[in-house]
């Protein structure tokens, strides 16, 4: 059975690490809905833009895969680069896409959680305000139309990295958003907060750098499986990375791998072949 989670937010739900920082992922029991199907996970998996890169769901996911070792994990992606909380009101076009896909999805696939990181865009001008109450509206209503009205939400903290440089420098008030995020997690049923406290951005100042969004997943795993506010690193977050990388591949993964050089222009269609037979011969 695919227990599916919706990916909802604005650019570090989607993910902006940068690929070539960290070990790739590669995991057959982790699906991506793409083009209405479950293919197996490859990031990006968010590629809300040409520059949409790691995010923190692949090392949620493959946490979660360590766990669940029977069922698999199926990822819906619908955030959205720079996008605001009025962006996803009830009556604009992310919050009814963001329905259509969890729909589509759970017609072959359990909704087992939403996973929320939206605020960079709100972080000035005063709009933490009234961002506890927009985000009600906005949770309520998801519940709602999913006919979810218990399923877990992990919302995610904005970096302490923000207001200083780069894209950053303008989200001055992330403190004041993060109060909001907190306040609304701690008062709601079925809310659990994940702290962003020591995570590192790109140069851009705005955006997760790789590492620390594989970071940041382990971090909303830990509040997903515990029901429970996550308000510190994890003390073991090094380790459990070097678990998920430990991890030999299954036949399946390595012939999925070899296919990816193959389309990529990396490995001749011989070497393919001769790598493939070599897979299966092991």
């Amino acid at each position: 059975m695919v227990k599916s989670f919706l990916m909802l937010g604005q650019s570090n739900m989607a993910g902006r690490g940068f690929i070539h920082e960290v070990t790739p992922i590669y995991n057959e029991r982790i699906q991506m809905l793409r083009n209405g199907r479950w293919q197996m996970m490859t990031e990006p998996i968010n590629y809300d833009r040409p520059v949409s890169g790691i995010s923190l769901a692949a090392s949620f996911a493959d946490t979660w895969c360590r766990q669940n070792q029977e069922d698999t994990i199926g990822l819906i992606p619908c955030a959205e680069g720079g996008s605001s909380l009025d962006e996803w009101a009830v009556d604009q076009t992310l919050f009814k896409h963001a329905i259509t896909e969890a729909k589509f999805a759970m017609q072959n696939s359990e909704l087992t959680g939403i996973l929320w990181h939206q605020g960079e865009s709100d972080g000035m001008n005063g709009n933490y305000k009234v961002y506890y109450k927009k985000l009600l509206l906005i949770i309520d209503a998801l519940r709602k139309e999913l006919n979810a009205p218990d399923i877990p939400l992990i919302i995610g903290g904005l970096g302490d990295f923000l207001g200083k440089e780069g894209f950053g420098k303008n989200c001055t008030e992330y403190n004041f958003i993060n109060q909001e995020l907190q306040k609304f997690a701690f008062e709601q049923d079925n809310c659990y907060f994940v702290t962003a406290v020591g995570l590192t951005s790109n140069p851009d100042g705005i955006h997760i750098d790789a590492i620390s969004q594989r970071k940041f997943g382990l971090r909303y795993f830990e509040a997903f499986s515990n029901r429970q506010h996550v308000l510190k690193p994890l003390i073991n977050e090094d380790e459990l990375l070097n678990l998920n990388h430990a991890r030999p591949h299954t036949k399946g993964e390595k012939i999925y791998i070899k296919s990816m050089d193959f389309a990529l222009g990396e490995i001749s269609y011989d070497e393919f072949v001769a790598q493939v037979m070599q897979i299966n011969k092991d």
